[in-house]
């Protein structure tokens, strides 16, 4: 039972990666059989895997024709933002009078590992969601840090639809042009002007 277990999180594991690098593409239909002969497995793990990736609104299921990769419209995108800017945002307000200098110094170190991580898309992105989810830390909220981690996934996805194909330095470059404005706000007390770059940090995403 263990290992039909582990079947399944390898198959559903690497539908995903395939979907985060342009392996399977937006509005694709992957068919089990073709899974089934891909990974030598049989059809119940490959089909938990794909129900799985169902129940996340990653796939999409059409009876006896296959999965849809889920497309992610910029619509899509601005409403995650959106509740991205009120989540971090109200956190940011909430935790603003308590946050120190080590905190600070913890999100200038991360920035400085974002700055350093852009030749390889995804570890560019794990350092930008880790400067997020850093910031969020600071109001020891679990739930808000849990939702903010949901929404970076789903976000994942959309920066490998959007930016697979055109990834650069120059993409990178812009997603993190904001994170030393927000520290150096947070250093001067002005958390009005730090939710401002915050702001313009989040909507940098759709350039």
């Amino acid at each position: 039972m263990k290992q039909h277990g582990s079947l399944k999180d390898i198959v559903y594991q690497s539908i995903l990666n395939g979907i985060f690098t342009d392996e399977y593409k937006p509005n694709q239909i992957i068919n089990e059989q073709e899974l089934v002969q891909k990974f030598g497995y049989s059809k119940t793990p490959i089909r938990e895997a794909l129900v799985a990736l169902c129940n996340e609104g990653i796939l999409r299921s059409f009876p006896r024709f296959g999965y849809q990769v889920v497309s992610l419209t910029r619509e899509d995108v601005a409403h995650i933002l959106n509740y991205r800017l009120i989540l971090e945002g109200g956190y940011l307000h909430q935790s603003f009078h308590s946050l120190t200098d080590e905190n600070l110094n913890d999100l200038e170190r991360i920035d400085e590992q974002c700055k350093a991580d852009t030749d390889s898309i995804w570890v560019h992105w794990e350092a930008n969601t880790n400067f997020h989810l850093k910031l969020l830390s600071f109001s020891r909220n679990e739930y808000a840090y849990q939702e903010l981690e949901r929404s970076m996934n789903i976000l994942k996805r959309a920066y490998a639809q959007f930016y697979w194909q055109t990834w650069s330095n120059t993409t990178a470059a812009l997603d993190i042009a904001h994170h030393t404005d927000i520290i150096e706000s947070l250093r001067k007390k002005d958390l009005d002007q730090a939710l401002v770059y915050l702001k313009d940090d989040l909507e940098d995403f759709c350039v």
